[in-house]
């Protein structure tokens, strides 16, 4: 099974998990890639924000094929409420279920949220590569933060997104004629790398396969739990 490390207890309320956030953030390293990346995992969360019922899958793809190598769900309970800006503590102990049910340890993860391009420096993708220590990034379909240009209109042209003077991340044109998707490096992989691997598990798509085929399976996952079928 994939492992990943505890590196603290779970908060209960807003000022402690944006007190955890501070501290995790001194953690995150943004590197070049250390290996050739032969296997992505995409992972996303299904939910109603109403309700704490949460679906989390991960599809974990081989490289350059896009061949599914395995695909994960599970069905929890969240015990953080919706805070936008604190997702991660809603979202992550599911896709760390999902994760721990993994038969392949995959070298990298993309993620349907934000690297460090977040008010804190520290999303979704940055949390969940700092516990399961692999390279995370994130791969946003709308902004958290940050003010960006229109990149070119062809695949593969990107434009930084930046907040406070700072680059946090990259508006990147994946499709030709499409919206952009919003990339950011979360742990153990820079901008440059991150936005490297996502035009590289292209598909066709907008959003890229990893993230597209994680929606998909959660989206599946939810809509049967709804239909009274258990996922």
């Amino acid at each position: 099974m994939a492992r990943y490390k505890e590196l603290h207890e779970w908060p209960r309320t807003r000022s402690e998990a944006i007190a955890l956030q501070k501290r995790l953030r001194e953690r995150v390293s943004l590197v070049p890639l250390a290996r050739q990346i032969e296997t992505v995992a995409g992972a996303d969360i299904s939910f109603n924000k109403f309700s704490t019922e949460v679906f989390a899958g991960i599809v974990v793809l081989s490289l350059p094929t896009m061949s599914i190598v395995e695909e994960v769900g599970v069905r929890s309970e969240a015990r953080f409420p919706y805070v936008p800006g604190l997702l991660s503590f809603r979202e992550t102990p599911a896709l760390l279920a999902a994760w721990a049910r993994l038969q392949t340890e995959p070298d990298a993860v993309m993620l349907d949220g934000q690297g460090i391009a977040h008010p804190r420096r520290i999303g979704i993708a940055s949390h969940f590569g700092l516990l399961v220590e692999r390279p995370a990034f994130g791969c946003a379909k709308s902004v958290l933060v940050g003010r960006y240009e229109a990149p070119g209109p062809e695949r593969g042209q990107w434009t930084p997104l930046v907040d406070r003077g700072e680059v946090i991340g990259a508006a990147l044109r994946t499709k030709k004629g499409t919206q952009p998707v919003y990339v950011s490096p979360g742990h153990l992989i820079d901008l440059d790398g991150a936005i490297e691997l996502a035009l590289r598990c292209g598909g066709g798509y907008r959003i890229p396969e990893p993230t597209r085929l994680a929606h998909l399976l959660v989206n599946e996952l939810r809509r049967k739990a709804q239909s009274g079928k258990e996922p």
